[in-house]
């Protein structure tokens, strides 16, 4: 096989692009001119494997924030049973328990309020996101270390078990999580930095507030439908995911690495191992296999929904910026904060955007929309209806009841 120059997918700058050209694309196989193996498609897979590992189970060595700093592992030993865990949103991954443990918990043998069912639940790395060191200390399991994944903030279950309790479902936001609750409960804090961490609520966090001190959180987005989307931010800081992954892996998670960010004046290194560069690849194209999750059937009014599409092409204008295959023209631009419906923040707190690398907003994608309330980058708004009522008052669009209703059920079928 012989590829040609126009087989090949070109940047921005007019060179050939093969990482776009195997991540993006997607091809079974990839050709080096000149070679006659194939085992691009192989090599793909590989690295969509190794980066669900990376996703679910990697910590980046974050143990030396979680454990060493924050000491949240006598937090979770003296004061967070499953039922405590649940509450606060933390999730468990049924298939990662035995059939033991499945039995224990159905006929009640197994406690839920015993902190030593979250130690034993931690030891068979059951919980989402979490990654604990169990050791024999005395004769008895003790946790030693806790560190965190990707997978906490950005992974659910389906509930198939029971509440909290089922399939992963990578890639969905966990709006169920309470990170402030859950950060506030290390005895390292003082108690007006506990304050700020309880006031953000579930599906809420403030990825700059280390930085800056003010108290603006956001929801938590999804970590799916991204391929093809290169601002994929809500203010658009990065071409790739590879930036924000390593803005939140080193500043947020506290994983060793480096991440430098001049237009922020943001600079931090952890350790002098870096746990996270040679990941990065990889984790990008887990995550952008991620596709959206369709609409559930009968979730929308179909008929409905045909009508809304003409709203959001016509007079809804909402084409205007949600173009092309994923409903967003972030690719090609950002838009000031006077376009954001989400503006002005809740309670006075400054405008997110002006905390950023850029100081814009791009516009969100829309695919999977109806999974991941609420809306716009501050919450501000609870339902689609919500979001729809807000577009038509502020830009006086005069849509009627009757279209704004079957846009939202265009909306919900994405």
């Amino acid at each position: 096989m012989r590829l040609n120059a126009t087989s090949l997918i070109w940047n921005d700058t007019g060179t050939t692009d093969f990482r776009h050209l195997l991540l993006r694309a997607g091809l079974a196989c990839l050709v080096v001119v000149g070679l006659a193996g194939c085992g691009g498609g192989n090599d793909n897979a590989k690295l969509v494997a190794d980066g669900q590992q990376i996703f679910r189970f990697d910590t980046f060595g974050d143990e030396t924030k979680w454990t060493d700093t924050l000491h949240l592992e006598q937090a979770i030993s003296s004061a967070v049973d499953p039922t405590t865990a649940l509450k606060v949103g933390l999730k468990v991954d049924a298939d990662a328990l035995p059939a033991s443990v499945v039995a224990g918990i159905k006929d009640g043998s197994i406690s839920l309020t015993s902190t030593a069912t979250t130690i034993a639940l931690l030891k068979l790395n059951a919980v989402v996101g979490v990654k604990g060191t169990v050791e024999t200390v005395g004769g008895k399991d003790t946790l030693t270390h806790v560190g965190i994944t990707c997978a906490l903030c950005h992974s659910t279950v389906d509930n198939s078990f029971t509440t909290g309790i089922g399939k992963r479902l990578d890639g969905w936001p966990n709006h169920d999580l309470n990170v402030g609750a859950i950060v506030a409960l290390s005895p390292a804090l003082d108690p007006a930095t506990k304050k700020v961490f309880n006031s953000w609520g579930p599906g809420m966090y403030d990825p700059r507030f280390n930085f800056d001190g003010k108290n603006g959180p956001q929801v938590i987005p999804p970590a799916y439908g991204l391929s093809g989307v290169n601002k994929i931010t809500a203010t658009g800081d990065g071409d790739n995911i590879e930036y924000w992954n390593r803005y939140v892996g080193v500043t947020q998670m506290g994983g060793h690495g480096s991440f430098s960010e001049p237009r922020t004046g943001v600079n931090v290194t952890n350790g002098t191992d870096d746990q996270i560069s040679s990941k990065l690849p990889a984790l990008q194209a887990y995550q952008l296999s991620l596709a959206a999750p369709a609409a559930p059937a009968g979730s929308f009014d179909a008929t409905a929904a045909t009508r809304g599409q003409a709203v959001f092409t016509g007079p809804g204008k909402c084409a205007t910026c949600h173009t092309g295959a994923e409903f967003t023209d972030a690719n090609t631009k950002l838009h000031p904060v006077s376009d954001s419906m989400g503006e002005p923040e809740p309670a006075g707190v400054p405008s997110y955007a002006s905390r950023s690398a850029t100081k814009q907003y791009r516009t969100a994608p829309l695919k999977g929309v109806w999974q991941h309330a609420p809306y716009f980058h501050n919450g501000s708004a609870a339902t689609l209806t919500a979001v729809v009522s807000t577009y038509n008052t502020r830009m006086a669009l005069g849509l009627s009841a009757a279209q704004q209703a079957d846009l939202v059920e265009y909306l919900k079928s994405l």
